[in-house]
Formats: structure tokens, sequence, C-alpha cells
């Protein structure tokens, strides 16, 4: 009797009205029960108080830097974030996925998008680790074993470079989330490669080749420009 029932808790984070107000309106008309904060400190409490189970969070605050609310959100709490920003600059976004975003949207945003993003967000948090670790993935005629390390198309065996498997790997444990260049490359190659983001794009074409069915126009290993990648399974 009183609208819509939401099994799905979502703390807005953001200082301008306007964008508040309408992220209120579209996601409580999906069925969505939202919370809105205007600042980092009543985002931190929001998040200990109400236990959402998804953050969209602006990074441009009047109190804290966001990459701080993701960093103190991230220091008890496995919820699934997404970074709404005006940010362009690549360093900002890098540093947002670094503290533990999982997923960057620019503004200006399509609310389609953005609800998208929001649904796989969620999807997510409610598989839980077990999901996410889960050691056999397909991907169209392609297995990736985890545990064996193996990969398959079909029944013909995938020959794969450790440093291509590692690369695979590591995007296949958090699979349908955004994995942060630096995060990859210390991963893979170290720490001190972390600035050699050309290793990425070099890699990531020849596994396009071994594993896309159309490595120009690729399904499973996409690219988020100047921030990282992600399997999409």
């Amino acid at each position: 009797m009183n609208g819509p029932v939401s099994q799905t808790r979502v703390l807005v984070v953001d200082d301008d009205p306007a964008i508040a107000r309408a992220l209120r309106i579209n996601l409580t008309a999906q069925g969505y029960h939202v919370t809105l904060a205007v600042d980092g400190t009543a985002a931190l409490r929001a998040a200990a108080d109400r236990r959402p189970d998804v953050v969209v969070l602006d990074l441009g605050l009047p109190d804290l830097d966001g990459a701080d609310v993701i960093a103190g959100i991230r220091g008890w709490s496995p919820v699934p974030i997404i970074v709404l920003s005006a940010r362009t600059d690549s360093g900002e976004k890098v540093a947002a996925l670094d503290a533990g975003a999982d997923d960057y949207v620019t503004k200006p945003f399509g609310m389609d998008e953005l609800l998208a993003r929001l649904r796989a967000a969620v999807r997510r948090g409610a598989a839980g680790p077990a999901a996410a670790t889960d050691p056999v993935l397909r991907l169209g005629e392609l297995t990736v074993d985890l545990q064996a390390k193996r990969v398959r198309r079909g029944d013909e065996p995938v020959h794969l470079t450790p440093t291509e498997w590692g690369i695979l790997e590591m995007l296949a444990e958090h699979r349908g989330r955004l994995v942060g260049q630096r995060e990859l490359l210390r991963r893979v190659w170290g720490p001190q490669y972390e600035g050699n983001a050309h290793y990425l794009r070099v890699y990531l074409a020849q596994l396009r080749r071994k594993l896309e069915p159309d490595p120009a126009h690729p399904r499973y290993l996409l690219t988020e420009a100047g921030m990282g990648y992600r399997l999409e399974a």
C-alpha cells in the first residue's frame, strides 16, 4: 500500500542537489530503496548504519575526497561501489579503482547506462565470493579452468604464455568488475612496473587474438580507456 518494497538498498553520495534528486527519483521508480548523503562524513555514517547493497559515490565531496570515502568503506565492507564523477583525469580514476571502487561512470551520464551498471554491481554483490571464485568459467566455446590453469576452445587446448595466463586469471577472478591498470601490472609484473601500461596493451591484444571470436570487436576482454580492463562472462 505504500508503493513497491525494495529488496535493494542504494546509498547515493552526491553534494549536487539536482543530481541527487534525479538519482533518487529514477532509482525509486525502479524499485530501489534510496538513502542520500551530501558529504563524505555522512556517507561513512550511512554506510555503517544502513548497510546498503550498493553505493553510488561522487568523488568531488565538500569535506572528504571520494577515494578516502572508498577506503573508509573498504576497511570493513565489500559492498559494490560505483564512482560517479565529472573528473576526467585518468590518474584520479585509477586512484579510485585502487582504493577499492568496482566501477566508474563519468558525468554527464545516461541513466540507462547507470542503471545497467547498478544492476550488474548488485548481482555481483548478491552472488558473493563463492560465485566469483568458481574455478571453471565458460565464455562461448571457451572454457577457462582456473584450478587446472588451462584454457580450451571446444576440445582443443589454447596455449597461453605465463604472462597471458596471469592477466586472464586476474580478470577471471574479478569477472564483471573493472580491474585497474596498476592493479594488473602489480599482480603480473610486480610493483616496479606500475607505470608500464603499454605492456598491458600488447598482451591484451595477444589474448584477444587467441580467445576472442573477432579480436577487432572483443566480446569478453573489454577495455575501459585510461582505467583498466574487464572480463565480461
